[in-house]
Parts: structure tokens; C-alpha cells; sequence
């Protein structure tokens, strides 16, 4: 196997059902990447045989790899303890959680690279109630390494993650089960009943939900309205799925700006600066479409950053201070 000698360092966004690998070389530069479905749960027991078969697709021998996500939970290679909001971004690289990693295996000639894992954030409120994040503190320190400041970050997704950084600190966190939700309600249950078989996208049923979303009141009855309107022939029950999603986002954009004067005033300065000083999203293109196309409604905008330049910039920043630290073999 003809080995890429260039790559330095990998990085690898390892999530609970998918897995993508980003290979380095010396300059940061992304020059390989692989992404498939192995993700926490189909590796669970053989991680340092699935890393194993990863370097060798990327032909890589680095090193050092960084992982960060699921990877380093109950549901991982080893559960790696949370840092609290008292560790600035900046200082992640002295809470990398080393795990053994053998020999290279059918890499020939190849030494073990130094492998890592990211820890996570574990921030509570004002109460003392506890919230979680992993692999999404890694996308944070990138947009912080691309110069991207203090403020509130959106990152969509099965658990949405609204983060406020203060001066490089996780501030405040606060998690939506959006995507789970919507993949619960959309397929099982009475409301995927109401929707049948037929489901195309409809702006205006998405912009219903959202306003439906700003009378407040419980979600559980929000979420029956949309079973009701099917069945009182108010929409079309292809449509429930567009409903749902702006309901539940709308949910979290309301949530937001009702309890934080903060991101009420975030709201306020990026819509008068276009977004760019208000709220940033790092997210795939289609969530942040339906993001943008939410706070539209409110009239809010977000700033939309690039989370796959983000991880591999974290991955980068946190190679060059294990290398700084002497930590790199």
C-alpha cells in the first residue's frame, strides 16, 4: 500500500451513527478525507481496530489523530470527562484524553501515532442544571481559530446546540432534541398517521409552524395542532412534515430570545449588521436553510460558517499545541 507520508495529523468528527476523517498535512491543509457510516454504535468494542482500518484508507501514517464526539462517551472508546465552562476553548488541548492505540497494524513499517480524544463540555445555568456537549465544542475552537468572536452559535443537528462564547468561555448551553423529535413524531406515532404515505415540502406549512410556534404555551399541545389541522382539513397532510419542522425550530429561536436578554439583543445587532454580529450557524447547507428560513420569519438572520473548515482548523490548533507541549512523539 503506497502510504500518504504528508499527512501529520488526522482529525476525526466521530458521532454516534457517522464518522469523517480529515488528513493534514504539516501546513493544516486538508489534502484526504473519508467519511462513512462508522460511527459510536456500529464500532462499539473493536475502536482501535476501526481507527486501524481508517488510516488505512487514507493511506495515512501521522502523528497524532484527534478525535472528537460520541467517541469519547459512555457509547465510545472511552469515556473521557467533561470539561467545564471554567476551560476556555483555547485551553482544550490540555484535557486531550490519550487512548492506547497498539502497534499500526498492516501498515508497514508504520509506528502508532499518538491518539486523543476531545472531552466535551459539561456547562450548567443560573439553577445549577447541567447541560452537555461532544464534538461540537471542537467546531466552536475552529470558528475561534478563523477569527470568529464572542456571541451566540447555532449547531443543528439530532441535538441542537445553542452555545453563547464569552471571551473564548462557554458561557451559557443550551440543547433542542429538534432532530430527534422530528424523526420520532415524522415516522412513528399519530402525527406520521395523520401525514400517510404522500409528504412533499411546503414553504407555507413551514412558515405556519413557526408562527404556530410563537404563541408559546406547551409544545405537546403545539405538536397535536398539527395532527388537528390534517384532520379539520386546514392542511393538506403532505404538508405536516414542513409544519413540524418550523414548528420545532421556531420552538427553539423562541425559546432563545424569550429567556436570554443577550440573544435578544445578539437578534437585534444582526439583523442591523446583516447577521454578521448577531447570530452564527454551523451546520450542513440544508439545516441552515431551514434555519435562515425560520429567523427570516422573526426577522433575525444568521451569519452561516463552514463547520467542515471549522473541525479541521480545531484539528490543526490542536495538533500545534500538543506539538508546542512536547506531547507529540
Amino acid at each position: 500500500m503506497d502510504l500518504n507520508t504528508a499527512i501529520e495529523v488526522v482529525g476525526v468528527d466521530w458521532g454516534t451513527t457517522h464518522r469523517r476523517a480529515y488528513g493534514l498535512d504539516k501546513n493544516g491543509c486538508c489534502i484526504a478525507e473519508h467519511a462513512d457510516s462508522e460511527g459510536a454504535l456500529a464500532c462499539k468494542g473493536r475502536f482501535a481496530e476501526a481507527l486501524q482500518a481508517l488510516l488505512a484508507t487514507l493511506q495515512a501514517r501521522p502523528r497524532m489523530a484527534i478525535l472528537s464526539g460520541m467517541v469519547g462517551s459512555a457509547l465510545g472508546w472511552q469515556t473521557v470527562p467533561y470539561a467545564t465552562a471554567a476551560v476556555a476553548l483555547d485551553g482544550l488541548a490540555a484535557h486531550l484524553a490519550a487512548v492506547p492505540f497498539g502497534t499500526a497494524g498492516d501498515i508497514p513499517g508504520a509506528g502508532a501515532p499518538r491518539v486523543c480524544i476531545v472531552p466535551g463540555y459539561c456547562v450548567r445555568n443560573a439553577a445549577g442544571e447541567p447541560d452537555v456537549m461532544r464534538g461540537e465544542e471542537t467546531q466552536l475552537l475552529g470558528a475561534h481559530c478563523l477569527g470568529q468572536g464572542d456571541g451566540w452559535y447555532v449547531l443543528p443537528g439530532t441535538h441542537s446546540k445553542w452555545v453563547e462564547l464569552e471571551q473564548g468561555q462557554v458561557r451559557q448551553l443550551r440543547t433542542y432534541m429538534t432532530g430527534e423529535l422530528f424523526e420520532l413524531l415524522g415516522r412513528h406515532g399519530t402525527l406520521a398517521a395523520a401525514a400517510g404515505s404522500a409528504s412533499e415540502w411546503s414553504e407555507e406549512a413551514f412558515t405556519q409552524g413557526v408562527q404556530a410556534a410563537a404563541a408559546g404555551g406547551a409544545l405537546s399541545h403545539q405538536l397535536f395542532g398539527c395532527r388537528a389541522r390534517v384532520v379539520a382539513g386546514d392542511m393538506a397532510a403532505s404538508s405536516s412534515r414542513a409544519f413540524l419542522s418550523g414548528l420545532l425550530i421556531g420552538t427553539e429561536l423562541h425559546d432563545v430570545l424569550r429567556g436570554h436578554p443577550r440573544a435578544q439583543r445578539a437578534s437585534t445587532a444582526g439583523t442591523a449588521a446583516g447577521g454578521s454580529t448577531g447570530f452564527r450557524l454551523l451546520g450542513s447547507s440544508t439545516l441552515a436553510a431551514h434555519y435562515q428560513a425560520a429567523a427570516k420569519r422573526l426577522g433575525l438572520q444568521f451569519a452561516v460558517l463552514d463547520a467542515r473548515a471549522a473541525f479541521i482548523a480545531a484539528t490543526y490548533h490542536l495538533y500545534q499545541q500538543q506539538a508546542t507541549q512536547g506531547a507529540t512523539p
